[in-house]
């Protein structure tokens, strides 16, 4: 067998006897931390087949025509366009967080103005269904 290698050749042996060699490990002294793992709030299949649902029949009905969905920490939002170029006419969105309070989901306005609020999508989607006024002549 091979004679095993000093780590420090200039160490001075003790007087007991040989000594092994030591190692001594040195890191750069700051607390490494992993990045957290950053959740976001989205929508769920069951959830976005109830708006898709309404979209669709908007869409059919020539008032709405598209639509775009964000993913952000705190909150999820499928926001519904007439154009693409404007701003959104109504933005429906889910706030885990207000789920024991108010209710998670709510439609706001293009104005801010918050439609309805609620525990239940469809239920707040329904806002949505009611037909727009019209003159008749």
């Amino acid at each position: 067998m091979s004679k095993p290698t000093a780590l420090n050749p200039h160490r001075k042996k003790s007087a007991t006897g040989p000594s092994t060699p030591s190692m001594t490990i040195v890191a750069n002294g700051y607390l490494v931390s992993a990045p957290k793992a950053t959740l976001e709030v989205s929508w769920n299949r069951r959830e976005l087949g109830a708006i898709l649902n309404v979209y669709g029949r908007k869409v059919a009905a020539a008032e709405w025509r598209d639509y775009a969905i964000d993913a952000l920490k705190d909150r999820a939002v499928f926001s519904i366009f007439r154009r693409a170029s404007e701003v959104p006419l109504f933005r429906i969105e889910k706030q885990p967080k207000l789920s024991r309070k108010q209710g998670a989901y709510q439609v706001v306005a293009a104005t801010g103005v918050i439609l309805k609020r609620g525990h239940d999508l469809v239920q707040v989607l329904k806002v949505l269904e009611k037909q727009k006024l019209r003159l008749v002549d």
